[in-house]
């Protein structure tokens, strides 16, 4: 372990060139160590770029606190540090972008949700034209956002009928798009 310079130091150059040594030792030294701590928590692929980071962290310190402090301890505790903030940002981050995602793909429709779309429409269209007239208008009025009362004054009926009728309505649906799709569509 490293505790200081190890030539004497006398003026502005020499200060500079004895503290690029020093760093130097220093990185040799320690090097292998913090690559070593940041392998294990984030892995080899992070690891170097980390390691780099913590070295040019301590880079930027004073020659003088090269020489008062415990470099080791510093060098390992911000190598651990920035391990942990990496794990946590890359969490955060694939948090996000998944989430991301997740809302691009419901929110974009592709050809294939486009397709099955227009099939739905197609065979809805075809159940509705097969049904009564009165059944498909309270089935469309009510889809539409309209009213009990709406609908008992389009059909000239008491209001307190609307839900039966729409009841029926809705199992006659129901009974003739499973049937022709086969059974297989959950309603």
């Amino acid at each position: 372990m490293t505790s200081g310079f190890s030539q004497p130091v006398t003026g502005a150059a020499d200060a500079y060139t004895a503290a690029a040594a020093e760093f130097e030792l220093i990185f040799l030294e320690h090097h292998a160590g913090v690559l070593r701590v940041l392998m294990r928590l984030v892995g080899p692929g992070e690891a170097e770029e980390l390691a780099n980071e913590v070295f040019f962290r301590l880079s930027r310190r004073s020659a003088e606190w090269l020489l008062t402090a415990n470099v080791a301890g510093w060098l390992y505790r911000t190598a651990t540090r920035a391990g942990i903030d990496a794990l946590r940002s890359s969490s955060h981050r694939k948090r996000y972008e998944g989430a991301a995602a997740r809302e691009i793909q419901q929110n974009e429709p592709g050809p294939m949700p486009d397709l099955l779309r227009e099939e739905d429409c197609k065979r809805v269209r075809g159940v509705l034209s097969a049904m009564k007239p009165a059944r498909a208008q309270i089935l469309l009025m009510r889809a539409s956002g309209a009213s009990y009362r709406e609908i008992a004054a389009a059909l000239d009926v008491a209001v307190g009928g609307v839900g039966t009728l729409l009841n029926r309505a809705e199992e006659d649906f129901r009974k003739r798009f499973l049937k022709l799709a086969g059974g297989n569509e959950g309603l």
